[in-house]
């Protein structure tokens, strides 16, 4: 591995529309996972990797994810932000971060986490020649995801909806790209990667390329997979089944199990909460019983507050709203 890698684009500025309600409340790269935010995992790992400058874009809820990730001095790398008015997309958000990256960079998806040795998809990137390099693995569960085609030379050759009988291997969300391939692009335009760029890159053979991984991959895509990232990354690292984030208060007399509570979140007395998330703020009052549910303040929601009420199962109780952990999956 060499001393110091390229830069990394960390993609966050998505609504987060599948991880709602969660993403009422954070971005969902600023969700915590295991106890820690989800960028404070990228950047770290990141860093330990040999990666000194890092981007992260924004759009949804920026505040959440320059609160957690800050410059990034106290994570190792530089941290630096690209500001999107709109969702720019896949391929428009490095279009528009191209100026603060340089040349080549890594590009790493903000909702998911895979282990990856960045300087091995370096190398591979570096002796094909490719325009983009996509880390791919063995496709866990391909009736829900989507895969990459490619040639016994590692060549892309088209990419598949989920369901594909085939079971082409699964982009992992990390990748490693040339500039020259974005500047193509008008700047401050959306556009997508695959489905859009990729696939106007291939008509040239060997211009975008797979490096086959063996990393364990988690998707923090909707609320049914976050509590099974975290429950699985919190196992990695021997920690406890409930999650309990900054300032929170539970009555010695309730129960709490395979929870995950964030900041600033109160539990009565003889309150019963089994496989919950308590979001940002949540006062559940004595003798409160959840099972299976996403719990917000509506105070949290300003402008979304009428869709959260729309949820499939969703119920007021007072300020705050429960909404069924499966249904929103849904």
């Amino acid at each position: 591995m060499t001393d110091s890698l390229p830069p990394a684009l960390v993609l966050a500025a998505g609504l987060g529309t599948r991880l709602r309600p969660l993403t009422f409340c954070r971005a969902k790269a600023a969700v915590p996972l295991a106890g820690t935010p989800l960028i404070r995992r990228h950047l770290t790992r990141l860093a330990g990797q040999g990666v000194a400058e890092a981007v992260v874009n924004l759009h949804h809820r920026p505040e959440t994810i320059a609160a957690a990730a800050g410059d990034g001095v106290a994570l190792g790398c530089r941290v630096r932000y690209s500001w999107e008015p709109v969702v720019l997309g896949s391929a428009g958000g490095p279009r528009h971060a191209v100026p603060l990256l340089g040349s080549r960079f890594f590009l790493i998806n903000g909702d998911t986490l895979c282990d990856v040795d960045l300087g091995a998809l370096l190398e591979a990137h570096r002796a094909r020649g490719a325009g983009v390099t996509l880390a791919v693995t063995t496709n866990p569960s391909p009736e829900r995801y989507g895969g990459v085609r490619a040639d016994t030379a590692g060549r892309v050759t088209g990419f598949a909806s989920r369901g594909d009988p085939e079971r082409p291997p699964l982009f992992v969300g990390v990748q490693i790209a040339e500039a020259s391939v974005f500047e193509t692009l008008q700047d401050g335009v959306p556009a997508a990667s695959v489905g859009g760029l990729y696939d106007r890159l291939l008509a040239t053979p060997g211009r975008v390329r797979i490096h086959e991984v063996a990393g364990r991959f988690h998707d923090i895509g909707t609320p049914a997979d976050y509590l099974t990232a975290t429950r699985a990354i919190g196992d990695a690292e021997a920690q406890a089944e409930v999650f309990v984030g900054r300032r929170c208060h539970l009555d010695t007399s309730a129960r709490v199990e395979r929870s995950v509570l964030w900041d600033d979140v109160v539990v009565g007395a003889n309150c019963r909460v089994t496989d919950c998330i308590l979001t940002d703020g949540v006062s559940l009052p004595d003798g409160m019983r959840l099972d299976g549910r996403a719990v917000l303040r509506l105070a949290a929601m300003t402008d979304q507050r009428t869709e959260a009420l729309a949820m499939t199962g969703a119920t007021r109780l007072g300020e705050l709203l429960t909404v069924p952990i499966e249904a929103a999956t849904a």
